[in-house]
């Protein structure tokens, strides 16, 4: 079969079930654009940058499970690209990146947009791939998707060269062959686990993103072993939040005391799923309960920032299910005393979180009336800061997949593009983007994307006029603010300007009346913002626990240093040049 160079493309794409492509057409690859033009199954989508094109690609994952594609032309749009494919790098999201390169049959040199794209990837991708000739397009593209799905899920990427589009090609399109199931668990590591846990009174399962497809058998896990259940930020949802045994997002300083105490009070740790890294760790200010059991696919996260005391490389799901076969019935009836220790607990949080703010909007009653309004299976998109503390410590969520938020490499301007492309994804669920004033900058003119693809998410900004965690850190630390401040802008004119709507919401007592004219345009098909005058007095208990924890590490006279640097300039403010 002779195919163009574009047809093979898409082929691969249809065969790998990936249903948009999203980036900005370039002269290096017309060819493909016409044959996706043709596509009825992927969905090319026209960004205004390619950051948000990587940011749309990583959203369709995390929303549906299902791989999309950044499609970038040389140079210039994979640099552009670079920040969305390092964040679905750090937080194991698959994603093909699909880029162009220059023609390799000219022999000419200090061609445009000339640059190694392969080596400026590799650092951020799990494989690179460069197919040579017509026929090795579509193998090529078929396993790089193979290899981003499995293990610890990541970006790849194939670089298709500008004259390989422009020439047809023989290609066989026989699907690889089907590789061998990898989720086996040796018996030797579950025994020794079973040991480990019979010895413990009452141990607390940790899990992280990575532990999503145990799905009901985490619930039967927990309840078998009568544990108290913290997870990592990425894992929020992943064991439901409205479970009596769910404890909190993390379970050092940088958790409620309810949690820290009863975390304490456990003498195992089964932690499932998870790397300890810094965010969901709160700066490592944690201390998982002896003994250590870690699972994870991935061998070299096991013993990396804490020690172990057994680390099984296996598949999460095949883990607990295979755990379950041999712990036996639960010896016990559910533990009273502590199930209502975590809900009162919770329920003090909660209510902390719902007092009404003096003359601007509450976090706690926005985030609380956005769920009574959209519903359970709403999904939520966050920004770098404190959008993301405050959605992954006030948003009650049962399922994973419904906050999407930039963690580990912690990206801003993640969220408006994100939830762009979670509601292409998803067109008939809601999606609420909660996005930062600083944030929205980077990225907010993807509402323009919103409104010509008909895409009705609603956009709320969050607006304290600064870089509110840089500034709360640097207000704590060092008693002023520098670069945090944002000059001030028109968010609703601008919005209007790209033919979306908005409305500013003010006070607590005008949230109702205000989503209520939200939720009619969005019904209508079109996407709508909300310019939140946010209350960000309260800090979350993460941003109280980090700073804690990294005062805590310093030697004592830089400790007393750092503190009285900070109360000497809440006196006399520094004089600035």
């Amino acid at each position: 079969m002779k195919l163009g160079g574009g047809e093979i493309v898409v082929r691969a794409l249809e065969d790998e079930g990936i249903p948009f492509t999203f980036g900005i057409p370039g002269t290096h690859n017309i060819e493909l654009y016409d044959a996706l033009s043709s596509s009825t199954r992927v969905r090319a989508i026209l960004v205004t940058d390619e950051q948000s094109a990587s940011f749309m690609a990583d959203a369709v994952w995390r929303a549906t499970g299902r791989m999309a594609c950044a499609n970038v032309v040389p140079g210039a749009g994979l640099t552009h690209a670079l920040s969305g494919i390092a964040e679905a790098s750090m937080d194991g999201v698959p994603l093909l990146v699909l880029g162009c390169g220059i023609r390799r049959d000219t022999g000419k040199a200090f061609q445009l947009h000339d640059i190694d794209q392969l080596a400026l990837v590799k650092p951020v991708t799990k494989g690179t791939f460069l197919p040579r000739t017509g026929g090795e397009i579509y193998p090529a593209i078929r396993e790089a998707c193979r290899l981003a799905r499995s293990g610890t899920p990541g970006p790849v990427m194939v670089e298709i060269s500008a004259n390989l589009y422009l020439f047809r090609h023989d290609v066989d399109l026989t699907p690889p062959a089907p590789r061998e199931n990898e989720a086996a668990v040796p018996d030797e590591l579950v025994e020794k686990a079973v040991a480990l846990l019979a010895k413990s009174n009452r141990p607390l399962l940790y899990v992280g993103l990575g532990a999503a497809g145990a799905g009901r058998a985490l619930v039967m896990l927990a309840e078998r072993l009568e544990a108290p259940v913290s997870t990592t930020f990425q894992g929020k949802g992943v064991f439901p939040e409205s479970h009596p045994l769910f404890l909190w997002p993390g379970f050092g300083d940088a958790a409620p005391p309810f949690a820290r105490k009863i975390a304490a009070g456990c003498d195992a740790t089964l932690a499932i799923g998870c790397r300890f890294g810094e965010v969901a760790t709160g700066s490592y200010g944690l201390v998982p309960p002896r003994p250590l059991i870690h699972v994870d696919i991935e061998a070299s996260v096991l013993g990396r920032n804490y020690q172990t005391d057994l680390g099984v490389t296996a598949d999460a799901a095949a883990f607990v299910n295979a755990l379950l076969l041999r712990l036996g019935e639960r010896k016990a009836g559910p533990d009273v005393s502590m199930r209502a220790a975590i809900a009162s607990g919770l329920e003090d949080v909660r209510r902390e979180a719902l007092e009404p703010s003096k003359g601007r909007v509450s976090p706690g009653r926005l985030l609380r009336a956005l769920q009574d309004r959209f519903g359970p299976d709403t999904i939520f998109t966050s920004d770098s800061g404190n959008g993301t503390f405050l959605a992954v410590e006030q948003l009650k969520l049962d399922l994973p997949g419904k906050l999407l938020a930039p963690i580990d490499y912690s990206c801003m301007g993640y969220s408006v593009p994100a939830a762009v492309g979670a509601k292409l994804a998803c067109p008939d669920t809601p999606v609420v983007a909660l996005a930062g004033d600083g944030a929205f900058l980077m990225t907010g003119l993807e509402l323009l994307t919103a409104a010509h693809e008909g895409v009705a998410c609603l956009v709320v900004v969050l607006r304290d006029r600064e870089l509110a965690q840089i500034a709360q850190l640097q207000s704590v630390a060092l008693g002023s603010k520098t670069c945090s401040v944002l000059p001030d802008y028109d968010l609703l004119t601008l919005c209007r300007s790209v033919g979306v709507e908005g409305l500013p919401l003010e006070r607590d007592d005008d949230i109702e009346a205000v989503l209520e004219k939200a939720a009619k345009v969005l019904k209508d098909g079109r996407p709508f913002v909300l310019d939140v005058a946010i209350d960000y007095s309260k800090k979350t208990h993460f941003t109280r626990g980090i700073v804690k924890t990294n005062l805590a590490r310093l030697p004592w006279p830089d400790r007393l240093r750092f503190v009285g640097r900070a109360l000497m300039r809440r006196v006399v403010p520094p004089k600035r040049g």
